[in-house]
């Protein structure tokens, strides 16, 4: 395999400078300068060669280049299109072998000298993207965007069966919600979900210094390994309804914050009991097989609904 070389402080300013990009809040972007940071988290990944790896957010490419350095086959969604349009020239410069094979407004393709597409570049918005080439990815690896972070990880968790792990930086006050368990205090609406697909723990801390242009918070990295969904007969979608709800007012106990979800306190009371949990408890002391017990409980009692 031919040698890959990452991207360092000086050039990563240099290649801005000449596309004309100035990385924008709107956009949540903030680029890695530092290798040492990108190996640390294509490492904790566990990407194996050959492996197909979904990245969101690539930007420059500081990360694609380490992923394709641990001979992994990438899929780039980037919704910047003079980002996107970058990206294959500047991995194709430090990646010998790879050719840009196939393009269009939408979609750029790299190929090595055997064929095998080594990277394919989405010009997109990470939450309308539906379906991705294949073979299907089995990771997400990604510098998320600050500012979508959760919305984009819950989406592609959603919408892509296949993804069996994933490591994602993001902010460090939301990898602490992404990863806290039942009853502490950061514990809410985004570690329920999340739950409901994986398994999260929290890595490592990134500083601000290793990022171009610096953040004002620290980042930090988020293990996901994938897990089957509590099992219920309610849809995630009744669950989740039911995550939002309990989440709405903080300091409500459950049989008054679901109240307007099931038609009354006494419905919700009753749903909340059947399902084993105290009614007097609040949403931060219940885990997603409690949710998913309240939904199924839930939905049991909408009228017109026959008993299976």
């Amino acid at each position: 395999m031919a040698t890959t070389t990452l991207l360092g402080p000086s050039e990563i300013r240099a290649l801005a400078e000449r596309a004309g990009v100035r990385p924008t809040k709107t956009l949540g972007q903030n680029f890695v300068l530092d290798a040492g940071t990108v190996r640390k988290i294509v490492r904790q990944a566990d990407v194996r060669a050959g492996e197909s790896v979904v990245e969101v957010g690539p930007g420059l490419g500081s990360l694609t280049l380490g992923l394709l350095e641990a001979d992994a086959d990438v899929t780039a969604v980037e919704i910047d299109p003079v980002l996107a349009r970058l990206l294959p020239g500047t991995v194709a410069a430090h990646v010998p072998g790879l050719v840009v094979d196939d393009a269009d407004r939408e979609r750029m393709v790299l190929r090595d000298g055997d064929g095998r597409v080594r990277l394919t570049v989405v010009l997109a918005d990470a939450l309308d993207v539906r379906a991705l080439p294949d073979p299907q990815p089995t990771a997400l690896v990604a510098n998320l965007p600050y500012n979508v972070s959760v919305p984009v990880l819950l989406t592609f968790l959603e919408r892509f069966a296949s993804l069996e792990r994933g490591l994602v930086m993001v902010q460090a006050e939301v990898a602490d919600r992404l990863a806290a368990p039942p009853g502490s205090r950061t514990y809410g609406v985004p570690s329920a979900k999340v739950a409901w697909y994986a398994a999260a723990r929290r890595t490592a801390t990134v500083g601000r210094a290793v990022f171009w242009p610096a953040p004002n918070v620290d980042s930090a990295l988020v293990r996901l390994d994938r897990r089957e969904p509590p099992r219920t007969t309610a849809a995630r979608e009744d669950v989740f309804a039911v995550v939002d709800a309990a989440f709405s007012q903080r300091r409500k106990m459950l049989r008054s914050a679901l109240a307007q979800l099931a038609g009354s306190s006494t419905a919700a009371q009753e749903a909340v009991l059947a399902a084993g949990l105290d009614p007097q408890a609040r949403g931060e002391q219940v885990d997603v097989d409690g949710f998913a017990a309240i939904a199924e409980r839930l939905v049991a009692a909408r009228p017109g609904t026959v008993a299976p």
